[in-house]
């Protein structure tokens, strides 16, 4: 067992920010070249988010006084803090294709971190901010003494936790809880459309089976799946519906769907509480501490990015695979 320290987790963070750029297609852009890479930011947002350091002045006020972490970094200078909030917002797109590069990279490989099986969930984060109750919102009423609101956000209802104003994390994972995609999107949007739109990334990844909770399923998004080979379990679905349904007999073993639908509460549904811990926020209802969606995702794309380094770097050293605390310790 071996505990590494801040920089071995920066320098593993660049070696496979290297390996996801060799791999993307390089596109010329009109104007000057960048003058921070984006892997320069992302490793220096993450280090601020382990440090719980979301306001871009204050970003930035801590690398001016810290030069020793521009240099690990990789940055040339200090950006401002509109560069560093604009870059911020414009950051998703790019997490969500790393996280997805990492997930099936050597790497994930040789912790035996493998897609065949994927549980997915949707958990809700409260917005920051006071809550814009819905009568007024239906009607785009901001009531005079209501400041500070997150306009971006919208209400649902959570099973655990009842209504909450804010954002859904669409979170895609593995048995152990390593997240392998994710979407971040306003509270109401549908659980079953976004599984939809990830539908082709998964068949691509050579996903065979998507554990769900009921609310996930219905005959006709079971049955277009399963056209692709792909079987939609919920803790409903037994032997008999499974194998007819992708047309072969037997392609399942009634203990393969038994182990699938248990493990279902340990893979994915304890990940948004590890998430909440690491991103330290514990509070009712997950608060969070930025507000618009471009910055709500990009927070929680660092998040995932996060525990994915955290869950690889674990492996490595001996460690616990869903350790949380010894990253949260070294970059404190």
């Amino acid at each position: 067992m071996y505990y590494p320290d801040s920089k071995e987790y920066i320098t593993f963070l660049f070696l496979m920010l290297d390996e996801f750029s060799a791999t993307q297609e390089k596109v010329s852009k009109r104007g000057r070249p960048e003058t921070y890479p984006d892997a320069s930011l992302i490793v220096f947002y993450a280090v601020m988010t382990l440090k719980g350091i979301t306001a871009m002045r204050a970003q930035q006020t801590y690398l001016f006084h810290h030069p020793l972490l521009l240099e690990r970094c990789q940055l040339s200078a200090c950006p401002s803090h509109v560069t560093l909030g604009r870059r911020y917002k414009a950051l998703t797109p790019k997490l969500q294709a790393f996280t997805e590069y990492v997930a099936t990279s050597s790497f994930a490989k040789a912790a035996g971190f493998l897609q065949e099986v994927v549980y997915e969930d949707k958990s809700l984060f409260k917005a920051a901010g006071p809550v814009w109750h819905q009568k007024d919102r239906l009607k785009d009423h901001l009531p005079k003494d209501l400041r500070g609101v997150d306009k971006t956000a919208t209400w649902s209802k959570s099973g655990y936790h009842g209504w909450v104003y804010g954002y859904g994390l669409h979170l895609t994972g593995i048995r152990n809880g390593f997240p392998v995609m994710f979407q971040v999107l306003p509270a109401n949007v549908n659980e079953r459309k976004v599984l939809d739109t990830k539908k082709d990334r998964l068949i691509e990844k050579r996903v065979r089976c998507i554990v769900t909770d009921n609310g996930y399923v219905d005959k006709k998004r079971q049955v277009a799946f399963a056209r692709d080979d792909v079987l939609l379990l919920t803790p409903k679905t037994t032997l008999a519906e499974a194998n007819p349904l992708l047309g072969t007999d037997p392609l399942y073993t009634a203990t393969e769907v038994a182990t699938w639908q248990a493990a279902r509460k340990v893979a994915i549904e304890p990940v948004f509480d590890l998430l909440s811990r690491l991103l330290s926020i514990t509070g009712a209802h997950k608060p969070l501490p930025l507000r618009g969606l471009a910055y709500v995702s990009t927070f929680l794309g660092i998040g995932i990015l996060l525990l994915q380094l955290a869950m690889l770097m674990n492996v490595r050293c001996g460690l616990p695979t869903r350790n949380i605390t010894h990253i949260k310790t070294v970059f404190r």
